[in-house]
Parts: C-alpha cells; sequence; structure tokens
C-alpha cells in the first residue's frame, strides 16, 4: 500500500477536515464514471477510498504513523551505517598509503645518506691525487729532471727494451684490416669511458648534483602523502541527505539547511532547475578524514505535498472545480497559482478532460525561463441533489423532453 497521505496530497499533520475534504475532491475527479476512457480510473478511485479509510480511522493512522517512522529510522540508521563503514574503509586505505610512503621516505633518506658518503670518499680521494701531483712537480723543480719518481715505472734494462721494440715492430705488422675493424669498437669504448669519467666528475664535484633527483623524488612523495598535492589524495565518501523543500521556496530561491547524517548542518540556495528528485553537491562538505581529500556534501531535493498543487517536472498542475452549467455555458474563473491568484477563462462546453495552461507561471528551469501552470478542470455536482436538474437528467437520459 501506498503512504496515504501522499495519495490525498495532504500533510501529516493535517486534521480530520483537511483529509475528508480531499478524500471528496479526489474522488470526484477520478471517480469512473467521469473518466471512462481511463482504464485505471478504477484502480485509483479504489485506492482513494483505501488510503481514506485508513487516515479517518485515528487506531488505523497510529498504526501507520508508527510503522512509517519505524521504517524511517531503519532506513537512516542503515544508511549512517553504510557511510560509517565506508568511512572506516577509507581510512584504513589512507593509512596503508601513508606506511607506504614512510617506507619509501626511508629507503630514500638511506640512499641519499650512501650518496653523501661516496661522494665524501671520492672527494677525499681526489684531494689526495692532487697533492700527490704537486709535491711530485716540487721535486722535479727543485732536483731536475733525473730525480726519481715515488709512483712512476722503472726504466728497462737494454736487453728489455730490444725485446719491446721486436714486440712492438712485430705488432705494427699485422694486417690494417684488423685495425680497421677494432677502431670502431675502440672509438665507442673511449666514448663511453669518457662519458662515465664525465659522469663521475659530476658526481664527485659536489654534493648539490648529486643530491638533486632523490629530493626531488622526496619531495613530490612528501606532498602525496601529506596533503600538499591535494590532486593526488583520494577523496573521502560523500555525505547524502535529503531536504524538503516547498514550491514557495523553489519560486524564490530560499536559502535552506539541512542536517547531514554526522550531526553537522549546511546551507545552500535553491538555484534555478530545480524539482523533484534534483541532486545538489556542495562541493568538500562531506566527511572530512585523516589523510584524505575531504568528501562532497549531496543533497536530494524533495518537494513537500501541497493541497492545492502537483509538480511534474517544472510545471504546476492545480485543480478548478466547475458546477455543470459553468462547465456548459463557460465562466471566468479565479485560480490559486504558484505566485498569486489568477484569473482564467473557461471556454464553453469544458468538460473534465479539458486543461487550461497558463505559461511562466510555473517552477523557474536552468534555462532561464520558467515552467506553465496547467489548470485541470473537474464537473462537480452540487451537495444537495436539485429536483430540476435530476429532472433535466432523467428527460435527456430517456428522451422525454417536457
Amino acid at each position: 500500500m501506498r503512504d496515504p497521505y501522499k495519495v490525498l496530497g495532504v500533510k501529516r499533520d493535517a486534521d480530520a477536515d483537511e483529509i475528508k475534504a480531499a478524500w471528496r475532491n479526489m474522488a470526484k475527479a477520478v471517480h469512473p464514471d467521469h473518466n471512462q476512457g481511463d482504464p485505471t480510473a478504477t484502480a485509483r478511485f479504489a485506492e482513494i477510498g483505501r488510503a481514506y479509510e485508513t487516515l479517518k480511522d485515528p487506531k488505523k493512522r497510529n498504526l501507520f504513523d508508527s510503522a512509517a517512522r519505524m521504517a524511517e529510522a531503519k532506513k537512516q540508521e542503515q544508511t549512517i551505517m553504510q557511510q560509517r563503514q565506508a568511512a572506516r574503509e577509507a581510512a584504513a586505505r589512507a593509512k596503508a598509503a601513508q606506511a607506504t610512503a614512510e617506507r619509501v621516505m626511508e629507503e630514500l633518506a638511506r640512499a641519499n645518506a650512501n650518496a653523501q658518503k661516496a661522494a665524501a670518499a671520492a672527494g677525499a680521494k681526489q684531494q689526495r691525487t692532487g697533492a700527490t701531483e704537486a709535491a711530485e712537480e716540487m721535486v722535479e723543480r727543485i732536483f731536475g729532471a733525473q730525480a726519481p719518481r715515488a709512483a712512476g715505472p722503472q726504466q728497462p734494462h737494454a736487453p728489455q727494451a730490444h725485446s719491446q721494440q721486436a714486440h712492438s715492430q712485430q705488432a705494427q705488422a699485422k694486417p690494417h684490416a684488423a685495425e680497421a675493424a677494432r677502431q670502431p669498437e675502440q672509438e665507442t669504448a673511449e666514448s663511453e669511458a669518457t662519458k662515465a669519467e664525465d659522469e663521475q666528475t659530476e658526481a664527485t664535484t659536489g654534493t648539490g648534483a648529486n643530491m638533486s633527483l632523490p629530493l626531488s623524488l622526496l619531495t613530490s612523495l612528501v606532498r602525496r602523502f601529506t596533503g600538499a598535492g591535494q590532486p593526488g589524495l583520494e577523496k573521502a565518501p560523500d555525505e547524502v541527505a535529503t531536504a524538503t523543500v516547498t514550491i514557495e521556496d523553489i519560486m524564490k530561491g530560499s536559502w535552506t539547511t539541512v542536517s547531514l547524517p554526522e550531526g553537522r548542518e549546511v546551507g545552500f540556495a535553491l538555484p534555478a532547475g530545480t524539482t523533484e528528485g534534483h541532486q545538489i553537491r556542495l562541493k568538500g562538505q562531506g566527511f572530512k578524514l585523516p589523510g584524505m581529500q575531504r568528501g562532497d556534501a549531496v543533497i536530494n531535493i524533495h518537494i513537500a505535498p501541497d493541497p492545492r498543487f502537483t509538480v511534474d517536472g517544472f510545471d504546476v498542475h492545480a485543480v478548478l472545480p466547475l458546477n455543470i452549467e459553468n462547465a456548459v455555458l463557460g465562466t471566468e474563473a479565479r485560480v490559486d497559482g504558484p505566485q498569486g491568484p489568477l484569473n482564467v477563462t473557461v471556454p464553453a462546453w469544458s468538460g473534465s478532460d479539458k486543461t487550461i495552461r497558463i505559461p511562466d507561471q510555473g517552477l523557474p528551469n536552468d534555462s532561464g525561463g520558467k515552467g506553465d501552470l496547467v489548470v485541470e478542470l473537474r464537473i462537480m455536482l452540487w451537495e444537495k441533489p436539485d429536483a430540476k436538474v435530476t429532472d433535466l437528467m432523467r428527460s435527456m437520459r430517456e428522451g422525454l423532453f417536457l
């Protein structure tokens, strides 16, 4: 069974008179005799009767209200539990990511320390080599070119010199083709050795060049896991809530406040284009979890039932009851609109299937315009039977003309 309040279009705090009046109007509007071309009229009429039977009896109404409150509370509790579970899972992922970041930063710091030690050792070796060369140059200036070198090679004896000369002549006697074949390989090896020496020289000339790559990587990781780089952070789950507004609130674009499941309240202005089921996303107003980007608040819009109107997209529908003589002869009538009362002209011979559309009197849409006010005509009988009208209808049905 559907919500009887929604079936009759009344509020939950409506009194017995309001419920009875709504039932009478709707029952007359959807009566099968007046809607013979509608195959659903009988089912709608029966549904309206069941809704009225439930709400007119205080005991049945209390039972339905209690069941509805319990269902709403259970649904709200399930939603909160799902959101909390999502928050816990997100927090666990953030904690694991933070642990991984700390481990990577420790490894980078260890590699950075090793690089500093290697750079320091290379610098000390270069200093020792330079001091040795300077000392040798000083000895040569003092003792002359015949002074012995500490690290220099000894002169070979004469027989050794002759053997070396013969060996060199044999080496020169090798085919030039072999030298030509080895020449590209030697040049490649020499270029790679030169490149390696240049890289080693750059590594040993100072710690700045040696530290640039690890520090940049370390900085990016720190930004990634500490929040400095917001685009890299995982986003916390959205926080979902429902805001119930009136048609007047949407027409005015009123400021609306809604309570989130965690207890906070957020406010927003209803934008143009708001209708039933519309979602409004408030950036950065959702869950706040450590190590994560703050989630959004997603507000689902629900339009409160109004006894005067129903909403269909951006169009607002209103019912205008007519008695038989005004429906046959036509009349000028006054109908309530969302922006105030309006005068409408009812043409002659207007049945209950006719509607009158008044432009730009509906809800504001997202294109800068507005929907329409759709006036639905309903032929109503008098409260008490009228003898003259009864005789006239009988004569028309039976073919008796007085």
